[in-house]
């Protein structure tokens, strides 16, 4: 049986990655943080299946911060495939907090990948991806994104992400590791975190509906970005770690939309006027934006045969559906009127 260890598996990413390594038969492994509340939420329904069924999902507490113990878990688990999705993942947050994720996504992979060098002088090799990002192209140089772009990262977040890939590379080079980087644009769902733009709308209209909020308050509307659907994205994860050779990938749909128009198409499901209900807050703008990104995907089409499967309409229509039901709300109910 195939063993795999996933940082921030109690994520969005995370936890549609551990539900593909489980149908895929592997003993899934994944790092948790110490928290007084829990924050297994996406992983509850996995969690409960599973065990019932099949022990082969298994948290344990660790940190990024915590190289002794980073090191100590992969001895433990003696995997076979690392996938590093552990970040502080809100790029405006990012800006108030700049050293905590620099910390945690930059030193936190080059701790990650020297626990796993050291590990591999008595053991198997361990196949390793790392989750990079399309904020690593910042102001962008080249109007489609593929990956020679040279990178031109403009937060925080973004600075820490292009260190990581860097690092991956250098220890890829100098080590003879199989670790890739997956560098994957704007990817959404249900479980992204509420705090992320399109789940604040979604949200948002959901709650408008039943009658909790009048208004959301978003930052840059204009801001354009090719979004896809994370259960696409993560199959790309894996494919990466299935390569006799590791390398590097762009994953995009290659298509760029405003948030504008992520609003328009949400508020039109629900009948509803965008206009009427949202409200510009400077806090949410950034000290530095990135105003578009749109990714050449070619090279993983060809070498992984790795494609997006949903359409930026149909995930707008499952993000609101999925937010209509936690509501209590059904999405046919509104789009009938």
């Amino acid at each position: 049986m195939k063993k795999a260890l996933i940082t921030g598996i109690t994520g969005q990413d995370g936890s549609y990655l551990a539900e593909l390594l489980l149908e895929k038969g592997y003993q899934v492994h994944g790092i948790i943080r110490r928290s007084s509340s829990f924050n297994t939420g996406r992983l509850m329904h996995l969690y409960e299946d599973i065990h019932v069924k099949h022990p082969r999902l298994i948290l344990h507490y660790g940190d990024m911060l915590d190289a002794n113990r980073l090191e100590q878990l992969i001895e433990i688990v003696d995997p076979c495939e690392i996938y590093n999705l552990a970040a502080q993942s809100h790029v405006r947050v990012s800006f108030d907090e700049p050293v905590y994720t620099v910390d945690t996504i930059a030193m936190g992979t080059l701790r990650l990948l020297e626990a796993m060098r050291h590990s591999l002088k008595h053991k198997k090799p361990i196949r390793f991806y790392q989750a990079s990002s399309s904020e690593m192209f910042g102001l962008v140089q080249d109007q489609v994104q593929n990956e020679t772009t040279p990178f031109y990262p403009r937060s925080p977040y973004g600075c820490a992400k292009a260190y990581a890939f860097n690092q991956v590379r250098n220890y890829r080079e100098a080590y003879d590791l199989h670790a890739s980087n997956g560098i994957l644009f704007n990817h959404e769902s249900p479980r992204r975190g509420e705090t992320f733009v399109t789940r604040k709308i979604t949200r948002g209209i959901a709650r408008i509906l039943n009658k909790k909020e009048k208004k959301i308050y978003l930052g840059n509307l204009d801001a354009k970005r090719d979004w896809g659907y994370a259960k696409d994205y993560v199959e790309a994860m894996w494919l990466m770690l299935q390569q006799d050779v590791p390398d590097d990938y762009v994953i995009a749909t290659g298509q760029t939309w405003r948030v504008k128009d992520f609003l328009e198409r949400a508020f039109q499901l629900v009948n509803l006027d965008w206009q009427d209900f949202v409200e510009i807050d400077q806090r949410y703008f950034r000290p530095t934006e990135v105003d578009v990104l749109i990714g050449d995907a070619s090279k993983a089409r060809q070498q992984l045969h790795w494609q997006p499967k949903t359409s930026f309409a149909e995930l707008v229509k499952i993000m609101v559906a999925a937010d209509l039901e936690n509501e209590g709300l059904h999405l046919e109910d509104y789009s009938r009127l």
